[in-house]
Parts: C-alpha cells; sequence; structure tokens
C-alpha cells in the first residue's frame, strides 16, 4: 500500500480532488478523515504525559506509522490511499520521517474566494445558523473573523505557510483551485507523473461526491458536495469590497515567494 496525504486550505478542491481520484480503481479517497486527528494527539500524548519518558523515538515513530497504516488495513483495500486532513500540513516533518516516499498534495485558493465561498453557503442556507461560527453568526464581517482566527482558514494557512517555506517542502505538490477547475485534464497528468502512478483517463464529466450527513451536523448542506462536471465558473463576489481586499493575495504565486521551488500545478 502507498500512502499518501491531501491537505492545504478549505473550499480549495481538496473534495473535488479527492472525488476525481477516487475514480481511478486503484485509489482510495474521501473528504476529511479521522487519522490526522488520531496522529496529532497520539503525538502529544507520547510527548507531553508524565510517562513519555519511557517511549523512545523509534516507539513513538513505530505508534505513529501504524496509526496511518492499520486505519487503511482492510484487506480489500485499494493499493494507493489519499488520506485528507488540512492538518497535515502542521506535521510535514513527520510524515517526510515516517513515510519518505509519501508527498502532501495541497490544495490552495485564493483566500478571499475561500471567504467568499463559505458566505456563499451560509446565503445558501438562510433558514439555519450555521455551527460553523459559534453561537452569534454576527455578519459577514464578524464570520469572516472566526473563520480566520479559527481552525477553519486561520490554522490551515499558517500551517500551509510553515510548510511551504520549510525544510520538507520538497514533499508539496501544490495544486490551484483555479487550474484544476479549468484545466482538470493537464492538472491531473501532471499530478500522476509527481507521485510516479500508472496513467489513469478521469472522466471529468461524471464526478460527484457528497457528504450529507456529516454536512447536515454543521448546518451547512453542500458543504462536500461536488458536482458532476468539473469546469471553472466566473463570478462576482458576494463579499463587501474592503472586505475581500483583506483577504486577497496568494503568496505562493508571489514573485521570490517560492524559496524551496515547491512544485505549484
Amino acid at each position: 500500500m502507498r500512502v499518501h496525504f491531501i491537505s492545504g486550505l478549505p473550499r480549495s478542491g481538496s473534495t473535488l480532488l479527492a472525488a476525481i481520484l477516487r475514480q481511478n480503481p486503484a485509489v482510495t479517497a474521501g473528504m476529511t478523515s479521522p487519522v490526522s486527528d488520531v496522529f496529532a494527539s497520539a503525538l502529544h500524548a507520547m510527548s507531553m504525559s508524565e510517562t513519555a519518558l519511557f517511549i523512545s523515538d523509534e516507539q513513538r515513530a513505530r505508534i505513529l506509522r501504524s496509526i496511518v497504516e492499520q486505519y487503511y488495513c482492510d484487506p480489500a483495500q485499494r493499493s494507493i490511499v489519499f488520506d485528507t486532513s488540512r492538518g497535515w500540513t502542521a506535521h510535514v516533518g513527520c510524515i517526510s520521517l515516517l513515510f519518505p516516499n509519501s508527498r502532501i498534495v495541497c490544495c490552495v485558493r485564493n483566500p478571499a474566494w475561500i471567504v467568499d465561498s463559505v458566505e456563499r453557503l451560509v446565503q445558501r442556507n438562510r433558514l439555519l445558523t450555521s455551527k460553523m461560527f459559534g453561537p452569534e453568526p454576527g455578519n459577514v464581517y464578524a464570520r469572516a473573523e472566526v473563520l480566520m482566527k479559527g481552525g477553519f482558514l486561520g490554522s490551515s494557512l499558517h500551517a500551509f505557510q510553515q510548510a511551504w517555506y520549510g525544510e520538507d517542502a520538497s514533499r508539496l505538490i501544490v495544486v490551484q483551485y483555479d487550474s484544476l477547475a479549468a484545466r482538470p485534464a493537464e492538472v491531473m497528468r501532471k499530478l500522476y507523473q509527481f507521485l510516479d502512478m500508472r496513467p489513469f483517463d478521469h472522466d471529468f464529466n461524471a464526478v460527484e461526491y457528497d457528504e450529507p450527513d456529516f454536512d447536515s451536523r454543521l448546518n451547512m448542506p453542500g458543504l462536500h458536495r461536488v458536482g458532476r462536471r468539473v469546469e471553472k465558473q466566473e463570478r462576482r463576489t458576494i463579499l463587501p469590497p474592503d472586505l475581500f481586499q483583506q483577504f486577497d493575495g496568494c503568496f505562493w504565486t508571489a514573485s521570490g515567494q517560492n524559496p524551496r521551488k515547491v512544485a505549484l500545478l
């Protein structure tokens, strides 16, 4: 079994990418799994507990590696696994050590359009109060502040920045949402090459994925819904101009801001 990881920023195509990949009969992929959370909790417990001194680095490595491997140990499991979590970029050093042949595919998007995407879902579900923003959703400015200060956007953006500029950045393959939506065949061909995977003829007019039960728990129907056809949809933002400008910008495409030569698709 080969393991790779999907991470990066929210509302940036990770579920779309997984939906495309799962067309390949050799691949297991889906929305965010619990593996990263269990991995992080185990790492914390083996480092901070009173009994941590009895655990060697070799034992830590075996336990952490087994969390990923045992989660996907079903005999019927496909040969290539993509585990999805925005938390993986915070552990790129561990992944480099524990899974030296694995890569982290980071899906990214202009943060202004991420905030816009979330707000569109809020407006689409006007008769529901989303649990993403706490007991008082406030207004679009308050919701944007929660997204940046909370774990949904802020922590994932900072973790991605850390990985992008860090010593293990060579483990990253960055997939831009706009590129995947506009040129899916080209992006997937290059991704397969980077991952040394056998080419597969994906059908970009028959890509569907949904997790209605998960989304309903957040009062955000459609959060992980992927449409049938992969295509880029041009639209105007629904954010106030000053708010859009506040979040507008992609450091990963800025001149001189790729010192580690990260693969950017």
